[in-house]
């Protein structure tokens, strides 16, 4: 494993440890907090990088999480008629607060509470994909197939055609 890993990180690599994935998060020198970034400190392509985005929904107040494929865009409105829900954009206070992470470092797990979430099939198209890890400089590496188990998402049709 890495030198010693700051708070949030550490945090997201006990998660993963604790629930049995052998994830390992890096921290690297160069920014990660957009999909672009992310992949160009990682070396792969923006496709393979797994992005988190935190919605509300506005009937229960809940944090929403949408993981989608960094070359896609999200259609909100696929994911409101498909689920029946009606969505906005979070912004970084209500990220922090419920869900326990500062926006651009947001992970697909370890957050404050048991967060709805929905996930892009386009990511089954890859072996490995990369996901924030906590901060805008910390990722790990995961297989596309454990995405579902680690967060419990469900697979549904959420990118722009």
């Amino acid at each position: 494993m890495n030198k010693e890993l700051s708070g949030s990180a550490k945090k997201i690599q006990n998660f993963l440890i604790d629930n049995g994935f052998s994830c390992e998060v890096k921290e690297l020198p160069d920014s990660t907090r957009t999909a672009e970034e992310a992949a160009r400190a990682i070396g792969c392509d923006v496709a393979e990088i797994a992005k988190s985005l935190i919605f509300i929904d506005k009937a229960t107040g809940n944090p929403i999480l949408v993981i989608a494929s960094g070359a896609n865009q999200v259609d909100i409105k696929k994911i409101e008629h498909s689920k029946g829900l009606h969505l906005v954009k979070a912004d970084g206070k209500f990220v922090k607060e419920r869900v326990g992470f500062a926006i651009g470092g947001v992970p697909p797990v370890g957050h404050n509470e048991k967060i709805m979430t929905f996930l892009d099939p386009s990511l089954k198209k890859y072996e490995w994909i990369w996901a924030a890890a906590g901060t805008p400089f910390a990722v790990f590496r995961l297989s596309s197939h454990e995405i579902q188990k680690m967060t419990g998402g469900e697979f549904i049709d959420l990118a722009v055609k």
